[in-house]
């Protein structure tokens, strides 16, 4: 992201490594006309510095990881740049990494000359669900109870919608921090609560539970309950757990929203003139499972399974749908508006197609665009998120336009491929112009343009 006359860069690192020793995911801003480094700001603290205190044994001494690997946003007026930041080593295990861990899985303002911190906040401490920070903040301006408030917004995975004074780092309503479950895992440090907005409620399913399998038939029903007797089900920020090598041993736990579900990496679209936040989801039951660490080439405990979708009955989804949904959440007073299925999903599946259900929800990762009376949402092309079950191989492929008030269809149109990017439009010569890029495993890249008459 260029930020005045400054360059500033995130890092792709590997999220789970076979070594508990791993650099740090630094963040650096170049000169925009020299290319000398202007300044560093990295995500682990380092003796003495504010936060160190949260890894403890000494942990930051050897941790790394904790990157912005998606994008920022800026403020130009405040000269700040907003860092979603990710996980720290270990993923899925953090026995290595005792305590709270700042400032992995935070919103980081820092200031865009200087790179010095102004305010963060945590998203999820010591995280083990590979619930990294994966879309770039949403800045707006908000009215509260009568307030102006410059604000920013981070979705998560989990399904949140953190938001806070962009200018202070005060939150605009209450987060409050609640129990969560323990670990049963050897050697493993968690956290005994996590943060929880009070606005917006989640945009979407929290927890897996018996009364959240699908339920479309008794004979369906039974064989979800049968399929997920051996995994360990409960409430979000249940922890990852050790698969067992006997078919009477637990699989994992049953983790939703699943790492690749909650928001996605398009985002959402906000409309400034409403106030009005309009977001993407996918609903997947993800198995979150942990083996011992090969002591011939690595040094880690325990480290990440199979890290897989279970397949529910006749190759359906595990739980009840919707499985890819639209939320409308009104920002100025953080109350959801309408929730509407994002796609037919598996719906013609040959084991429920005699039901006429309604639309389902394609669970891939779909992308956004806001005009003035129109939110257009593709499906995304499920290879994006490993082809949870339901997607199909030729799913994905729709791109819609709903009306922004009631969340209604009013136009839709099928490409050969998903979309793999998000869509911008713009006028040339009178003529108004949508352009999106497709393209998946099973079919090359290539720009789509589509013109009004």
């Amino acid at each position: 992201m260029v930020v005045k006359d400054v360059v500033i860069l995130g890092s792709a690192m590997a999220d789970h490594p076979f070594t508990m020793e791993q650099h740090p995911g630094d963040v650096r801003a170049y000169d925009v006309r020299t290319g000398a480094l202007r300044w560093t700001w990295s995500p682990i603290p380092r003796a003495g510095e504010p936060g160190v205190e949260t890894w403890l044994d000494d942990s930051w001494e050897y941790s790394g990881m904790s990157n912005v690997w998606t994008m920022f946003s800026a403020d130009l007026e405040l000269g700040y740049v907003y860092l979603p930041t990710g996980a720290p080593t270990n993923d899925m295990y953090g026995g290595h990494r005792p305590g709270n861990n700042l400032y992995a899985n935070s919103l980081v303002c820092v200031d865009a000359e200087t790179g010095e911190r102004v305010w963060h906040f945590q998203m999820v401490h010591h995280d083990l669900w590979d619930y990294d920070n994966n879309v770039a903040p949403i800045l707006m301006d908000v009215t509260v109870d009568g307030r102006e408030i410059k604000a920013v917004v981070q979705l998560t995975k989990q399904a949140m919608a953190y938001t806070f004074d962009r200018v202070t780092g005060e939150p605009v309503w209450p987060i409050v921090e609640r129990e969560v479950p323990g670990s049963n895992t050897p050697g493993e440090w968690i956290s005994p609560t996590q943060p929880f907005p009070t606005r917006p409620l989640p945009f979407d399913r929290h927890g897996i539970g018996i009364d959240d399998l699908i339920d479309f038939t008794p004979e369906l029903r039974a064989e979800a309950i049968e399929i997920v007797e051996p995994y360990i089900l409960g409430e979000i920020f249940t922890p990852p757990s050790i698969r067992g090598e006997d078919a009477t041993d637990t699989k994992g736990t049953l983790q939703l929203p699943g790492s690749v579900g909650g928001a996605e990496w398009g985002g959402a679209g906000f409309d400034p003139e409403t106030g009005m936040l309009y977001v993407p989801s996918v609903t997947g039951a993800f198995a979150a499972d942990l083996t011992p660490g090969n002591p011939d080439r690595m040094n880690v405990r325990y480290t990440r399974g199979t890290r897989a979708f279970p397949n529910g009955p006749e190759g359906l989804p595990l739980t009840k749908p919707p499985y890819g949904r639209i939320t409308a959440i009104d920002m100025n007073t953080g109350e959801h508006v309408w929730m509407v299925p994002n796609g037919d999903g598996p719906r013609n599946h040959p084991a429920i197609a005699h039901l006429d259900l309604p639309p389902l929800g394609q669970p891939g990762r779909s992308m956004t665009l806001l005009t003035k009376t129109l939110l257009f949402v593709s499906e995304g092309d499920p290879v994006m998120v490993r082809t949870p079950p339901g997607a199909g191989p030729d799913a994905g492929r729709k791109f819609r336009a709903f009306d922004k008030e009631s969340g209604d269809v009013v136009w839709e149109t099928e490409f050969p491929a998903g979309t793999n990017g998000s869509p911008i439009t713009y006028m040339h010569e009178g003529r108004q112009y949508i352009v999106l890029p497709i393209g998946s495993l099973r079919h090359p890249g290539e720009w789509v343009a589509l013109a009004l008459p």
